[in-house]
């Protein structure tokens, strides 16, 4: 069954960014269940900052589950990446990753490689960014797997990163992998602007689709842009996704109306 969550961002350097809730992780999960979420999304500034029983507390509590949780942290508060070409740089980007993947993995959620990819260029190649990128996916790959739980990988659009922007193009890198435990962080937003038919993109991906940033054309709440969500419904039943549909949206016009309306979009297109 396809589930429903909402984000709550953490992170100070974030602010402004696409998170519905901010800062206070006890009222946010009080609101998501409040307003029908199944999960929440977590956006934090490391693996240390959010007390795990405490979590552990507040979902059993709500009846919430802890969908996801992201390592963007590493990338806006110290400009940590995958790809960086200092080797030194790029292990303490990997040490980032695996204390969220353990942290997200306490909560049985898988954690997110996202920002945190990085990009090629200033020096360093297609080709060896890739190949810097398929080496720590391998390794944080295996190290999700010791949790039990997969990794999530997010294509982003071009302007954020130059690696891989479309769902089918990270489907046949993952494929070639040593790992075959890295699944696929579909995001509506940036399938808007890369892919020719969101759909289809959600088709190429098929099986290795594990999660999917729900949201609209202009990354606010699904319902409050241009993007018909009919089609894309449709195609993640066709796959099998039985996930994560997560609100990774601006908190437009206020976080409370922006949760209700992706609610509203989800009961729309999902129940």
């Amino acid at each position: 069954m396809i589930k429903c969550s909402v984000t709550i961002a953490l992170v100070p350097e974030a602010r402004g960014g696409p998170f519905v809730f901010w800062d206070d992780l006890p009222t946010a999960c009080a609101k998501a269940a409040e307003l029908g979420f199944s999960g929440v999304e977590i956006f934090p500034q490391n693996a240390d900052q959010v007390d795990r029983a405490q979590l552990a507390g507040l979902l059993s509590d709500h009846h919430l589950k802890l969908a996801a949780v992201g390592t963007g942290g590493g990338w806006v508060a110290q400009k940590l990446t995958l790809t960086n070409p200092d080797s030194q740089e790029r292990t303490r980007a990997r040490e980032f990753v695996k204390g969220i993947i353990d942290f997200a993995g306490s909560q049985d959620a898988p954690a997110i490689i996202g920002s945190i990819q990085g990009r090629h260029g200033n020096g360093v190649s297609r080709g060896q960014a890739l190949e810097w990128l398929a080496d720590g996916l391998n390794e944080l790959g295996d190290h999700a797997a010791s949790n039990g739980m997969p990794l999530l990988y997010e294509p982003l659009n071009r302007y954020e990163t130059n690696l891989f922007n479309r769902v089918g193009e990270m489907a046949g890198f993952l494929a070639e992998l040593e790992t075959g435990n890295v699944k696929i962080l579909a995001d509506l937003f940036h399938m808007n602007i890369e892919e020719p038919d969101i759909a289809q993109g959600i088709r190429d991906g098929g099986a290795r689709i594990g999660h999917v940033h729900f949201v609209d054309s202009n990354r606010q709440a699904a319902g409050f842009g241009h993007m018909n969500h009919a089609p894309v419904a449709t195609a993640l039943r066709e796959i099998g996704f039985e996930g994560f549909v997560s609100a990774e949206a601006f908190p437009t016009p206020d976080p409370e109306t922006a949760a209700r309306q992706t609610m509203e979009s989800f009961r729309k297109y999902f129940c």
